[in-house]
């Protein structure tokens, strides 16, 4: 037995050394990138712009890339570089309300003539997201300047933005790929049962289904029927904007398979030609038609091109000293955990310390939370909701704007606002509560392992190696009720709703922000936008500058993420693992369950969480 443990300590300590060896030859590598994209920063030349007002005209370039997300996150160093490594896109990410306001810049812009939509490197997005910039894309259209999209091939959230162009192009071996919408889980049930593994279950709910891919082998009929509901409608809405936009029949987007396959057929299987046959693009031109049609519309930059400057690049950069009145925006965007913060979740602690931060600043007269969130953690949901309750008691009005998601805990941390906003395909409501807790003493049995000895209470030794008690099963589940209830109270008090009618509103089923209106969970709807002039008015405040609140950076962090973010840019670091698809989105799903499962920290162990709503990521 020693020589076993001897063994295996050594291959663990030569996993460890390969592990070191290589987290440092990464970091050499990278700091010397950093190095040279410092040189070469400071030995290139400026190249003189020169010529009439007309020839610096330029394209506004939209190529997104990666995620749009609600806020920035700042990833660990070491995490920034290998996410990039392995091209998993969460190394780039474009905040939505930079494009807003960029595009609207834009618009103002005498010397930016047009736009091109280049999207093939922008990950799918919820819909809320995608009509905010469709928003400010019509705005610019307005100014009379064209919008052009241009791709090989399109996802659904390219297309979709790419609908509002004045003209689509596509390479002529390209295809419009729309997939719907849909909410898949895996389910472990069986597996937990081969590996002796029990899972204790606590909820209250009929449609709370987070528990079950850990208790089924397939969704419950009561959640796909309620399920079909809100995806429908979120359909039916991108189907009903793609064709206006597009000028063609609903009933194109989503033909039968069977005329589809009949279709396919007259185009001699060509998908390209079939996405131009329904209408779906203008025409089909390689890349180096795309870029001389571009150039007679734009004006070429004598280089094979045209003429334009990247949304990245794109400077509108303004330091206006802020005004004497301020509207706080504070973004809570993520699975909610106690605590504070880490990457892609709302810190219980993080977002209260920011609430609070507005609170005292007497130059914030209110505060717009803009929640984009699957809930989480019931107790650090409270802590959030406490700090809403104090800024109103300190007589500044709480306006929540709702993103593609405000759902379980998300609504919890509405629910005392002043008002709130949403937008008819947000998804919200999921009501309910549950806990889960996982125990290991059938696997350790099997192989000779027992977990023994004498306590003073009930709750003593209770853990995973342990069978739990059934009295501590039975407290467990009247904690869960009790959460429950008064999530039920909580929301029919701040709503001015009949506890009689809660068990039709809440019970974990999810609503679109359009019934969530209707049955008066949210006040009226509206984007970010409309949001702004609510808490304006609510306010009683005509002249203002949004504040908003983040927690900042150290100043040593700061540099580091800038440099190592721009030498990536710089090197192009670009190195893939390719994965077969189907392994591929087998761990990406097991990745999710394990997130699911990190992000489990509530204290009492109660969570209220909706990852169903994540519906534009099947």
């Amino acid at each position: 037995m020693k020589k076993l443990f001897k063994i295996l300590g050594s291959v663990l300590k030569t996993c460890w050394k390969i592990l070191s060896f290589t987290r440092q030859l990464l970091l050499n590598l990278l700091f010397i990138g950093v190095i040279v994209a410092i040189h070469f920063a400071l030995t290139a030349k400026d190249t003189p712009v020169s010529g009439s007002k007309e020839q610096l005209k330029r394209v506004l370039f939209m190529d997104l890339s990666g995620s749009i997300v609600e806020k920035r996150r700042h990833l660990d160093p070491f995490d920034l570089v290998t996410k990039n490594l392995m091209n998993r896109s969460v190394g780039m990410e474009t905040v939505l309300f930079d494009v807003v306001e960029k595009i609207r810049a834009a618009a103002q812009d005498d010397n930016i003539n047009g736009m091109v939509l280049s999207l093939s490197d922008m990950s799918e997005v919820s819909l809320t997201k995608l009509r905010y910039m469709a928003k400010a894309i019509n705005e610019f259209k307005k100014t009379s300047k064209p919008v052009i999209a241009i791709g090989d091939h399109y996802n659904q959230s390219q297309y979709y933005l790419s609908s509002y162009a004045d003209e689509i192009f596509m390479a002529p071996d390209g295809a419009v790929l729309l997939r719907g919408y849909g909410t898949y889980n895996l389910y472990f049930k069986k597996l937990l049962k081969n590996l002796d593994i029990t899972t204790h279950v606590f909820r209250v709910g009929i449609y709370k289904s987070f528990v079950e891919p850990y208790t089924r082998t397939e969704m419950s009929q009561e959640a796909r029927e309620a399920n079909a509901v809100w995806l429908n409608q979120l359909w039916s809405a991108f189907v009903g904007d793609v064709a206006n936009n597009r000028g063609i029949a609903a009933e194109t987007l989503s033909q039968d398979s069977e005329v589809l396959l009949d279709m396919l057929k007259v185009a001699k299987g060509d998908f390209a030609k079939l996405s131009q046959n329904l209408g779906l693009v203008d025409e089909l031109l390689t890349r180096q038609q795309i870029r001389t049609k571009l150039a007679d519309m734009f004006g070429s930059d004598g280089e094979d091109s045209f003429n334009y400057v990247s949304i990245y690049d794109y400077n509108i950069t303004e330091l206006k000293p802020p005004k004497a009145d301020q509207i706080a925006v504070v973004v809570a965007s993520g699975v909610i955990i106690n605590g504070y913060e880490t990457e892609g979740t709302v810190g219980g602690d993080t977002t209260a310390a920011l609430l609070r931060e507005s609170r005292l600043d007497d130059a914030i007269k209110t505060v717009i939370l803009r929640v984009d969130s699957t809930g989480g953690s019931a107790f650090a949901s409270e802590v959030i909701r406490n700090e809403v309750e104090a800024l109103k008691e300190a007589g500044k009005p709480v306006v929540v704007s709702m993103s593609g998601v405000a759902a379980s805990g998300g609504y919890w941390i509405a629910t005392s606002a002043t008002q709130i906003l949403a937008q008819p395909i947000t998804i919200t409501g999921s009501i309910g509560i549950f806990g889960i807790l996982t125990t290991f003493e059938d696997a350790l049995a099997k192989y000779g392992v027992y977990s023994d000895g004498v306590g003073t209470t009930m709750l003593s030794g209770v853990g995973v190696t342990r069978a739990l008690p059934e009295e501590v099963s039975k407290s467990m589940q009247m904690g869960i009720e009790n959460g429950y209830q008064r999530f039920i109270e909580l929301v029919a008090r701040q709503r001015n709703l009949s506890i009689d009618n809660m068990d039709h509103v809440a019970q974990g089923r999810i609503w679109t922000g359009y019934d969530a209106m209707k049955l008066g969970l949210v006040d009226q709807m509206g984007d970010f936008d409309d949001a702004v002039v609510v808490a304006a008015k609510l306010a009683n405040i005509d002249d203002y500058s949004l504040n908003w609140i983040e927690e900042p950076l150290q100043p040593a962090q700061q540099f580091i993420y800038d440099m190592i973010s721009q030498a990536i840019v710089t090197i192009g670091v670009n190195m893939k693992f390719e994965i077969l698809s189907v392994v591929k989105q087998f761990f990406d799903s097991t990745f999710v369950e394990i997130n699911n499962f990190n992000n489990l920290n509530d204290p009492n162990g109660r969570y209220t969480m909706c990852p169903n709503c994540s519906y534009y990521e099947n």
